[in-house]
This record gives structure tokens, C-alpha cells and sequence, in this order.
């Protein structure tokens, strides 16, 4: 039944059906062969049930604010504030896309928009100053995955309301690891350009007057993480509360920009009607596929086939992360998070591991199916800002920022800390 399932799975999405049509066709499709209950009967109340969480609220809203900001060239300030202070080290701007990525993921929550933002921003110069377009469109892509693992995240919100896990905790935890990815990002682009010095181009220097007066532009985005992060943790919001603080914020710095129009809100709204529909529709449909799997017998068949497998703690989890990188490279990434989750996190919870350390190391994997073909969606995206070329040199300069990201699952697995030392703090 479980390889019928992903052959059923695989096959619907390879003829480019939509995922949550897919989902709900795989789930009716089950229901008629394998279940002895017409658990169709039951969607209106499993769709409710699941739509029906105020937690939900919170992606809209971090969606809104994430296009307010694209939309009002808070990003192109920022990735000039940065240019300034970090094109000095070899491989020059490319360090300014890991940078400017990293402070955009702390106010955008997706990783789609963090790239779609600094590929418009970036991507015009590298022909223009020289540089090996393949490395410099992948920092871009690569960059752009640190969006869902550094707060505010939406994944992390649809990984704590599929497992229950508190959304703080993951918030906290995403934080140290974020940044360490980002900071391997610069270091693995350094090490690049220092043995290949033709991937990167020119290492600008400016002087420190243009520095300091550049970091007036990091105050919006800094400023944002403060309201909505720092809001949270001072107990005065719940994260949909705190989402909503940081849209009224995004709102406010646009209009002291004196870049809020009707047409940029119109944009906006449209913009964050699409992609929550689209979400939100993929949530429901697979907590319909999950409740039918659950029904069925599959959940129960599976846990027992590990079990019996004998492979102790860390031969399981070595396992479900070589199924994730598999998987990834065919399965649309929020898709595939809600697919598996259910399944596969009370399969790793029961051998002991932390479930707020496995969402980040989920996060991790799931970021580097954004960038490993043929279904990353930053490539396409960065691909598609290009305008031309081919795709193959986008996925070839992203390959080693996929080299350092196993490297980092990897230090998560050996030192647990580096995710669980803010949310034990923070208790």
C-alpha cells in the first residue's frame, strides 16, 4: 500500500497536476481500495478542523509584510548597506546576496520571496562588473533558502501546527543555525573565490563614511525583527499577534518612505491572496491524506516496519534524512513537509530525539530541496529574474551552498546545542 501510495503520489505530480488537488485525489483514491469506512464522508469535518486554527492567521500575515517590503525597495537599500561592508572579502558581492538574504529572511518568513527579492535587486550586476554568473545566481538561490529557517518562518509555523511544537521554541532554535548556515555561506564563497579567483569578481573597498552612513538603511529591517521577534518573547504577542505588529510596521516604514500608494497595497494584497490560498489549500488537503493514512492503517504499518527494522535511534534518523534529500529533489517543498510530518515525526519522537531540534534539522533538509533539481523552487525563481541562460548553470552554482548545508545537518546531529541552547535559555 505505501509504495502504491508514492507511485500514485509521484506519478500525479510529474503530470503537473496542483499539489492539493493531488493530495486530495491520492486520499480518495486510498479511501476506495484500502479502507474498509468511506472516510470521505468525513472531509467537511477534517477540512474544517483543519483551517480552523487561529495559529493559521500567521502566515498571511508574515506573507503581507514579506510584500510590503519587496515592493517598497527596502531590500535594494539594504543590499547597498551591505555591499559596503562585506564586498572587501573574496568573491565581492557575492558575500552582499548571503548578507542582504540573511537580513531579508528576518522579516519575509519565505524563502521563495527572499530570493525572487535579492535575485531583482542583484542579478543585473554580475554581468555588468564581471562575474561568474553560475556561483553568483546560486549565492542568490542559496541565500534565499535561510528564509525559512531564520524567524519569523512560515514553515516553522506549519511545522509547530502539524506536530503541536511550541512556535517560540522553534523561532529561538532557528536562529543560532541560521545564522551559522549564513555564516558558512560567506566562508564555503570565500574559500571558493580565494582558490578560483574568476568565479567572483572585483573586491570593492570603501571607506568608512560610506560604511556608518550605510547602516542607516539596516534600521528598517533590523527594527522589523525587533518588533516581531522581540514581541513574542517579551510575552507581549502571540506570533499571529506578533505578525500582525510586524505588517503594521512594514506599513508604517513604507509610508515614512513615502512609498505607500494604493497601487503598492493593491500589489500587496494581491500578491498575499495568491500565496495563502495556495498554502493553505496544500494544508488541508494533506491533513485529509494524513487522516486517511491514519485511518487506514498505513501510520500504524509503518512505525511497526521501523520498529521491526531494529536500527536503533540514529539508524532511524539516518534513514528519514535519507528519505527527505531523496524526496526533495522530486516533491515540492511545502508539500512535502506536510506529507510526511505526521508520518514521520512520531516515528522520531518516539526514539527519544527533542521535537523542536528535529523541526530545525527538517527545516535544513527541506532547505536544500529548495535548491536541488529538478523541483527547487529557487532555482527556478533566481532563473527566472535572470532572464537568460540556462537553468543547468544555475543548478551547477548552487551545488557547493548544497555541500555546506549536509555539512551543517551534519554539526546539528553531532552538537544537538547549537538548536536546543536559545529555547533552553529562553525557559
Amino acid at each position: 500500500m505505501i509504495g502504491i501510495a508514492l507511485l500514485v503520489l509521484l506519478a500525479l505530480l510529474v503530470l503537473s497536476i496542483p499539489v492539493a488537488a493531488t493530495l486530495i485525489a491520492l486520499a480518495l483514491f486510498l479511501d476506495e481500495f484500502y479502507s474498509p469506512f468511506p472516510l470521505f464522508r468525513a472531509m467537511g469535518e477534517v477540512l474544517w478542523s483543519a483551517s480552523d486554527s487561529f495559529l493559521l492567521i500567521a502566515i498571511p500575515l508574515f506573507i503581507l509584510l514579506g510584500e510590503v517590503l519587496v515592493r517598497t525597495g527596502v531590500a535594494r537599500k539594504t543590499y547597498e548597506a551591505l555591499e559596503a561592508w562585506l564586498s572587501w572579502l573574496p568573491g565581492g558581492l557575492l558575500h552582499a546576496n548571503i548578507g542582504t538574504a540573511t537580513l531579508f529572511s528576518a522579516t519575509s518568513g519565505s524563502s521563495v520571496a527572499t530570493a525572487a527579492t535579492i535575485g531583482t535587486v542583484a542579478m543585473p550586476q554580475a554581468g555588468r562588473l564581471g562575474y561568474d554568473e553560475r556561483l553568483f545566481a546560486g549565492s542568490i538561490a542559496a541565500g534565499g533558502t535561510l528564509g525559512i529557517m531564520i524567524p519569523p518562518s512560515i514553515n516553522l509555523i506549519v511545522y509547530g501546527f502539524l506536530t503541536e511544537t511550541s512556535i517560540p521554541r522553534l523561532f529561538a532554535a532557528g536562529l543560532l543555525p541560521g545564522l551559522m548556515l549564513a555564516g558558512l555561506f560567506i566562508l564555503g564563497t570565500a574559500v571558493i573565490c580565494t582558490l578560483r579567483p574568476g568565479l567572483g569578481g572585483p573586491r570593492r573597498h570603501h571607506d568608512w563614511r560610506r560604511r556608518i552612513t550605510g547602516l542607516w538603511h539596516l534600521v528598517p529591517v533590523l527594527g522589523l525583527f525587533a518588533l516581531v521577534v522581540g514581541s513574542i518573547y517579551a510575552g507581549w504577542a502571540t506570533p499571529t499577534e506578533a505578525a500582525a505588529l510586524g505588517v503594521v510596521g512594514a506599513l508604517a516604514i513604507a509610508a515614512a518612505m513615502r512609498r505607500l500608494t494604493l497601487r503598492v497595497l493593491i500589489d500587496a494584497v494581491d500578491g498575499t491572496m495568491r500565496t495563502t490560498g495556495m498554502i493553505m489549500l496544500i494544508i488541508i488537503s494533506s491533513y485529509f491524506l494524513n487522516f486517511v493514512l491514519a485511518s487506514a492503517g498505513v501510520t500504524r504499518d509503518l512505525e511497526a516496519l521501523i520498529e521491526g527494522a531494529g536500527l536503533g535511534p540514529y539508524g532511524t534518523l539516518v534513514l528519514v534524512i535519507g528519505l527527505y534529500i531523496v524526496l526533495g529533489f522530486f516533491v515540492e517543498t511545502l508539500s512535502l513537509m506536510v506529507i510526511t510530518i505526521p508520518i514521520v515525526a512520531p516515528l522520531i519522537i518516539a526514539q527519544g530525539f527533542d521535537p523542536v531540534w528535529f523541526g530545525i534539522l527538517l527545516i535544513l533538509l527541506i532547505e536544500m530541496a529548495l535548491i536541488t533539481p529538478p523541483v527547487g523552487l529557487n532555482l527556478y525563481v533566481v532563473q527566472g529574474v535572470r532572464g537568460h541562460g540556462s537553468l543547468n548553470e544555475v543548478m551547477l552554482g548552487a551545488l557547493p551552498y548544497v555541500g555546506l548545508m549536509l555539512l551543517t545537518a551534519v554539526l546539528l546531529v553531532l552538537a544537538p546545542g547549537i538548536a536546543l541552547f536559545l529555547p533552553s535559555v529562553l525557559n
